[in-house]
C-alpha cells in the first residue's frame, strides 16, 4: 500500500538527468574536422545547400526583400579532414542577409578566410519582383522572375554569374505565314546569364537584365490586363513573330553590343505540340 510522504521535499537531491555534459559553452572541445587527413586527396566541393533565409537585395537600382535559397561550399585542402559547416551558416547570417552584389569580392574574400579554404563558392537564388503596366488601360501588376547569383573564390580570384529568368509571349513566324488567319502563340521563359569578373564582378544590375531579357519577344507578358489590353497584346505579337532562335540572337546580340559575357537559354512552352522549344546562345 502506497501512503503520502510526510515529511518535505530532500533539497539535497540532484534533479538534473544523469547524461547531461557537465562541460562549459567557454571550454574547449576537440575540433574533429581539423584533424589531419591522410588519404591526400582534395574535396572539389563540400558544404551546405537548401538553407533559406531572409535577404535584402540592394543594388543600388533594385531593392527587393524575400526568402532566398542558399548553398555554400569551398575547396576542401587533401590533408583536413573536414570543413566548418556551421561557418557557412554564419556567413550567410553575417554577410548576405543585406546582400550588394557589386561588394562581392570582399564578401568571398572574407568567407574564404573565416573559413580557411583556398577556395570558396556562393549560391543564392530568389524571386524577385517588378511592376509592369498594362498597355492601353494603364493599370499595374507584378512580374515575378527567378534570380539567381553564382559566386567563386579560388586563390584571390572573383567570379560572379548572374542570372534572371522572366516569361514573355512569342508568336510562331511559320504559323503566321501558312493561316489564312490567326497563328499559334505561347509564353516563353527567358534566362539570361552575365558573367562579371575581377573588379567589375557586376557589370549589369538585375533591373537591367530583366530588361534586356524581355525586349526581344512578340509581346510582353502582363498579369492584369482588361479587354482593350488584350487587343493590344495580341495584335502587338502577330505584328511581331519570333522563332524561339530569334529570340536567343537577338538578346545575345544586345549582350555582345555592350561588350557582356554571357549565355542566353529560351524556352518556348509550346502551345499546339506535345514537347517544348529550346535555344541556348554563347557569347
Amino acid at each position: 500500500m502506497l501512503r503520502a510522504d510526510t515529511a518535505g521535499p530532500d533539497t539535497t537531491a540532484s534533479h538534473a538527468p544523469p547524461h547531461v555534459p557537465t562541460t562549459s559553452v567557454g571550454s574547449e572541445l576537440h575540433d574533429v574536422q581539423n584533424e589531419h587527413d591522410r588519404r591526400g586527396i582534395e574535396i572539389d566541393e563540400v558544404g551546405i545547400s537548401g538553407l533559406r533565409y531572409p535577404i535584402v537585395l540592394d543594388d543600388g537600382k533594385l531593392r527587393h526583400q524575400g526568402i532566398a535559397e542558399a548553398k555554400v561550399s569551398v575547396r576542401l585542402q587533401h590533408d583536413r579532414r573536414g570543413t566548418h559547416m556551421s561557418r557557412m551558416v554564419a556567413l550567410v547570417h553575417e554577410a548576405l542577409r543585406d546582400f550588394d552584389p557589386r561588394a562581392v569580392g570582399t564578401l568571398l574574400k572574407t568567407g574564404a578566410g573565416s573559413l580557411d579554404a583556398p577556395g570558396l563558392s556562393v549560391r543564392l537564388s530568389m524571386e524577385v519582383a517588378t511592376e509592369v503596366m498594362a498597355p492601353a488601360s494603364g493599370i499595374t501588376s507584378w512580374a515575378v522572375h527567378d534570380v539567381a547569383f553564382e559566386m567563386h573564390w579560388d586563390d584571390g580570384q572573383v567570379l560572379l554569374n548572374t542570372s534572371v529568368t522572366c516569361e514573355v509571349t512569342s508568336l510562331c513566324p511559320c504559323s503566321k505565314n501558312i493561316s489564312d488567319y490567326g497563328a499559334h502563340n505561347q509564353r516563353s521563359q527567358v534566362t539570361l546569364t552575365v558573367t562579371g569578373q575581377g573588379d567589375t564582378p557586376y557589370p549589369l544590375s538585375v533591373s537591367e537584365l530583366i530588361t534586356l531579357a524581355t525586349s526581344h519577344s512578340s509581346a510582353p507578358v502582363v498579369p492584369l490586363v482588361k479587354r482593350p489590353d488584350e487587343r493590344v497584346l495580341t495584335m502587338q505579337a502577330y505584328d511581331n513573330p519570333v522563332f524561339v532562335e530569334d529570340m536567343a540572337r537577338e538578346v545575345s546580340a544586345a549582350c555582345r553590343r555592350r561588350d557582356l559575357v554571357h549565355r542566353v537559354a529560351v524556352r518556348n512552352l509550346e502551345s499546339i505540340h506535345s514537347h517544348d522549344a529550346i535555344a541556348v546562345v554563347t557569347g
